[in-house]
């Protein structure tokens, strides 16, 4: 299944080129793929999903997709994703205008987001770390998005020298709006490496 997904990306990305270069990052199980950092599709089980969005309605209606589904305590959870079918690969031209569609709209979504949220407002973002941030020169979600990650756990680290790599973790959760328990543990395993490189060795 995971070579299918594979497959899927590689054939999304020649399909799609004309809206950027087209990243893709694991994600639960499944795949997003981002233009710049907006991420505007999944791939699932070999599936490509498109973020449904205002333009996508008519579309939806019409055709009555199937939408990306994953299972959370046992029960499923709906997300707002809809799946390609083979009809759709084939219309070419309609599946840039949908996905295009889906990527504008998450665009525009962030930049509402990043002018309505504070940063407690965020996941894992809490008052401490919240003014620690702020110290750091680090005021609004649209800084922390910019800087990334990794870059604001390193102007904090000149605050605080002991920093743990789980202040990393909770800003890798905030910047991708989940509790840092949930990220993947392939990304916890390439924040630790990350952190353990550093010279010289900072605290855990």
């Amino acid at each position: 299944m995971k070579n299918l997904s594979y497959a899927r990306i590689y054939k999304s990305q020649e399909y799609l080129a004309s809206l950027g270069t087209i990243s893709y990052r694991s994600l639960f199980g499944s795949y997003s793929l981002t233009v710049g950092d907006t991420v505007f599709a999944m791939v699932a089980d070999g599936e490509l999903y498109l973020r449904a969005c205002e333009q996508s309605v008519q579309y939806c209606v019409k055709h009555s997709p199937v939408w990306l589904t994953f299972m959370k305590r046992g029960r499923p959870v709906i997300l707002n994703y809809y799946q390609v079918n083979d009809a759709l690969w084939r219309n070419h031209p309609q599946l840039v205008s949908l996905s295009r569609y889906s990527l504008d709209a998450a665009v525009k979504e962030k930049q509402t987001r990043v002018s309505q949220h504070r940063l407690r407002e965020l996941p894992n973002i809490s008052f401490h770390l919240e003014t620690l941030l702020s110290e750091a020169g680090i005021n609004d979600e649209g800084t922390l998005r910019t800087l990334g990650a990794q870059m604001c756990w390193l102007k904090l680290l000149q605050i605080n020298p002991s920093l743990t790599v789980k202040i990393l973790y909770a800003l890798e959760g905030a910047i991708s709006g989940i509790h840092e328990a949930a990220l993947p543990a392939v990304r916890r395993r390439e924040l630790v490496e990350w952190v353990s490189s550093l010279k010289p060795e900072p605290g855990y």
